[in-house]
């Protein structure tokens, strides 16, 4: 096609790379417990506290002014414009993500909020050096939007992701490389440049996404045939807080399962009660 394939930072070779093998271990595991009703509709298993998954999503915001102008590998005047795109992509995918959120559910959910701003972090790192402001912006409202799709579709197939990670760095990951043949400013279709990059884009997603998926294919299955990747269903119950470290990460406060247990010991003396 004349030309390299691009990806600057990593939307496909850190990032897609990652939600293939992610994808397909989420597959040969298989669903949690409890996460599919019987007529194949997904329930809510709510993570444990969305001020802590608030934080941790500041704290990659931030993390992402390393990893992206960090690629630069040295001190140039390219740096902070790396850094400005980065930012302006970020924000547009957690506003587009929060009205989508809100027209698709009827509520701003959070979640989707912060997987917004992880997808547009995603989505600019591959093209963060080439396109302009505005092509930044442009990049995250899409991936702002893409991501909740995304997450809705996934479920609809009952691939269980519970954060969502598969939409945010795979599907998020390849429009962020698509974009390069969009956005960019040297070799971007909406500059006058044709679809000669566009094409090499699609070329390297697909032969990378290939060798991936097939090389964790090879990993995932050799790991649940040999050593497991499941924990038995009680330790799931149960949690891996117990079953694994030996203690709960919340004692002392009242939890679904303590609800459960109480009921069930109400209704079974009850039960003894009256006989």
């Amino acid at each position: 096609f004349g030309n390299g394939f691009s990806d600057f930072a990593g939307s496909t070779v850190v990032h897609s790379v990652g939600g293939w093998a992610a994808l397909v271990g989420a597959i040969f595991l298989g669903p949690r417990i409890g996460k599919y009703r019987a007529d194949g509709q997904p329930s809510a298993l709510p993570g444990h506290n969305m001020s802590l998954s608030m934080l941790g999503c500041l704290i990659l915001w931030i993390g992402w002014f390393g990893f992206n102008p960090g690629s630069e590998l040295a001190a140039t005047e390219n740096v902070p414009y790396i850094a400005v795109t980065t930012n302006l992509a970020a924000a547009a995918g957690g506003v587009a993500a929060t009205i989508t959120s809100w027209l698709a559910s009827g509520k701003p959910d959070l979640s989707m909020i912060i997987n917004g701003i992880l997808a547009g972090l995603v989505g600019i790192t591959a093209g963060c050096a080439g396109v302009s402001y505005g092509g930044a912006v442009l990049i995250g409202l899409i991936a702002g939007v893409i991501v909740v799709f995304s997450v809705f579709f996934f479920d609809s197939i009952q691939v269980d992701d519970p954060v969502g990670a598969t939409s945010v760095h795979l599907v998020c990951g390849i429009w962020g490389t698509l974009a390069v043949g969009l956005f960019d400013r040297d070799l971007g279709l909406f500059y006058g440049h044709g679809f000669g990059q566009l094409g090499v884009q699609i070329l390297g997603i697909v032969a990378i996404g290939a060798f991936t998926v097939i090389a964790s294919a090879i990993v995932w299955g050799g790991l649940k045939a040999t050593i497991g990747i499941r924990v038995t269903e009680e330790d799931e119950l149960i949690g891996l807080d117990i079953a694994e470290h030996g203690m709960e990460a919340y004692s002392g406060f009242v939890k679904d399962a303590d609800i459960e247990a109480e009921t069930a010991s109400e209704n079974l003396t009850a039960g003894f009660s009256n006989r």
